[in-house]
């Protein structure tokens, strides 16, 4: 018998006042209630002072973490207006803080371009905090007013005298813990990465941050603005030219470019507008790929370099080894949603490609040897990309019969649904062996790999694809591969790697991530990749067994069990060394096992670090090692 349907009249349309709607649906205005929205609200009010100095009222951001969690963010900016709003009769400090798409970026002449586009950045950052107080230095004095979950609890008052000719704003908040919750705490590395990609396309603004909790700081300022920035990415790499930069207003739309091709296999391209990095590209990207890719060809032709029987470049022929940035600056930019991952204004393509082109057909003109480099590059990637898919059409799945080609070394599980099943990718014969037996035949899958797989970073496509090692993985997982790259084909929704505990399984942990955040990387960003967590020791007491996963586990547990008795301590140095119930009741079973989940917070710095641990260079890795190597522990030797 079916349920009589609710009653739909005008009482059950439900009006949300003020902000009540932002802490009803926080997905809408900052993305979620976990840790990447959790650092957005750090986001929207820096992005406020980064509009200050966009408008060139501002040179000088301090964003502080306090232990309790709260943070300030303060700018010597021109300060957010105090006196009376005419429509709503209240502070206009007030109004900012209080209403969704109240500001001056909405054509009142406040700001020429800025990052807000949809105005619910601070009052949205209000309405979500369980406490927010702001500061106001304009006019000679210091206004401040205090607010809890959004709603005012005191007047705009003036608390003393500003410094002559001191101007900003102060912001201090306090997430909600009723909203975030799940003990959130801020990543100091996180926040480090965004704060230097303002600072590098914001030129000539000192950022600074400062941690409390751990009294780590960091400052960023440079003068050389993305030119800076493209150096910063390819210190690890080299170079195949200087660096081509332009800037060009067309229109009251400010783009900016700077790209470099280096020795590298791969493609770093980065996009930003008004400031704000957008991960999924959008119109200023395609058009300044679209005018590379146009401006080589164009070029290659004009000087014989392509023959005529030679096919044209194709875009990914023309990315291989390119770094590139392109900032854009707009006064009325269209993004996808809220949290601005893809500029969609159509004009902005015609803009970038026009500036992309002339500039960099200029720099071919007047720089032949280095013009050839770039040709020559392009041409061997376009070789290198014919046999890669031959190599490919092997190696890829095209059909539902060729699912019979699993790789032979794969112990798969019954379970059909993706979402249900999950694959061991294990380090040796030995440990696979172990990993097969111990493991919950239903669900998950085994994939021994034998020895080191190719280091991706130092080969290109056809090579990889030649490896054995890397092929039963592509076979394994099916989703393809680089540009043929399909979500929808994984066959597993856990995609997780075991390696011993020693530098060896390190190396082939980081090979293995390296080979997926090159050519695998949606995989990563959409939650798949995890990490086995493997116990450092067995810790016999008795007739009890526990296992430490950490050296300050261990030191716990012997504390607990005290000095009296007899303890027996095993390191474990390999997987091979536990037998299958080991295996799975301490890094198998779903009850009781540690997974680590792979995630990029920040694809630019992945970007570096992957360049300067696994590429050619050898000397930013030699600094990188001699920096750290007094943090290192338990290195085996």
């Amino acid at each position: 018998m079916t349920q009589p349907t609710p009653s739909y009249d005008a009482s059950t349309i439900q009006v949300l006042k003020g902000l009540e709607a932002v802490r009803r649906r926080p997905g809408m205005y900052v993305g979620g209630t976990d840790i990447k929205a959790l650092h957005h609200l750090i986001y929207e009010v820096v992005d406020n002072s980064i509009d200050e100095a966009l408008a060139g009222a501002c040179d000088r951001i301090d964003i502080v973490i306090h232990p309790d969690q709260s943070v300030t963010v303060q700018d010597n900016g021109r300060g957010i207006p105090v006196d009376i709003h005419p429509e709503a009769k209240k502070s206009a400090l007030e109004v900012v803080m209080t209403t969704l798409h109240a500001g001056g970026k909405f054509g009142g002449g406040g700001y020429k371009v800025s990052g807000g586009l949809h105005g619910v950045g601070v009052s949205a950052v209000n309405a979500l905090s369980e406490w927010c107080e702001v500061e106001v230095r304009r006019d000679g004095k210091i206004y401040r007013q205090r607010y809890e979950r959004g709603y005012p609890v005191t007047p705009v008052e003036v608390i003393g005298k500003a410094a002559k000719g001191e101007t900003g704003t102060r912001t201090t908040f306090k997430f909600d813990p009723t909203i975030f919750t799940g003990n959130l705490a801020y990543k100091f590395e996180t926040l480090v990465q965004r704060f230097r990609e303002m600072a590098f396309v914001t030129r000539g603004v000192t950022i600074h941050f400062r941690d409390e909790r751990t009294d780590r700081e960091m400052t960023f300022y440079f003068e050389g603005g993305i030119r800076s920035f493209v150096y910063y990415l390819n210190r690890s790499r080299q170079p195949l030219h200087k660096i081509v930069h332009a800037e060009k207003e067309i229109d009251n739309i400010y783009i900016e470019f700077a790209l470099q091709y280096t020795d590298a296999f791969t493609e770093s391209v980065y996009a930003f507008a008004n400031t704000i990095n957008t991960i999924d590209g959008g119109t200023h990207l395609t058009g300044m790929r679209t005018a590379i890719t146009r401006t080589l060809n164009d070029y290659a032709r004009k000087t014989g370099l392509l023959k005529d029987s030679d096919p044209n470049f194709t875009g990914d022929d023309t990315r291989e080894g390119l770094t590139a940035i392109i900032s854009i600056k707009h006064p009325d930019p269209q993004f996808e949603s809220q949290t601005k991952v893809k500029l969609m204004n159509p004009e902005v393509q015609t803009y970038a490609a026009q500036v992309v082109s002339e500039a960099l057909g200029t720099f071919l003109e007047e720089n032949p040897s280095a013009a050839k480099a770039i040709i020559q590059k392009c041409l061997t990637s376009a070789r290198a990309r014919a046999a890669a898919r031959k190599a490919r059409d092997l190696v890829i799945r095209k059909s539902a019969l060729e699912s019979l080609t699993l790789p032979g070394k794969l112990a798969d599980c019954s379970e059909r649904d993706p979402h249900k099943a999950e694959l061991y990718i294990v380090e040796g014969d030995s440990a696979g062996g172990s990993a097969k037996q111990g493991r919950d035949r239903h669900f998950q899958a085994i994939l021994p790999l034998r020895g080191k797989i190719l280091n991706t970073e130092r080969a290109r496509l056809d090579k990889i694809l030649s490896n054995k090692e890397i092929k039963a993985l592509i076979s394994a997982l099916g989703t393809g591969i680089g540009e043929d790259f399909n979500l929808d084909n994984l066959r597993y929704g856990r995609v997780i790697i075991m390696t011993d505990a020693d530098v060896d399984g390190s190396h082939i942990r980081t090979l293995l991530l390296t080979f997926f955040f090159r050519y695998m990387q949606p995989l990563i960003e959409e939650g798949h990749l995890y990490i086995a967590q493997p116990p450092l020791y067995r810790i016999a007491h008795k007739k009890q067994v526990r296992y430490a996963y950490t050296e300050a586990e261990r030191e716990r547990i012997l504390q607990e069990i005290g000095n009296g008795d007899k303890v027996h301590i095993q390191r474990y140095k390999g997987l091979g060394e536990m037998n299958p119930q080991q295996l799975w009741e301490t890094t198998m079973d779903p009850q009781t096992r540690t997974l680590l989940q792979v995630t990029i917070d920040d694809a630019a710095e992945a970007d570096r670090v992957f360049s300067m641990l696994m590429g050619s260079e050898v000397p930013p890795r030699r600094r990188f090692i001699q920096t750290h190597a007094r943090e290192v522990r338990n290195l085996d030797i």
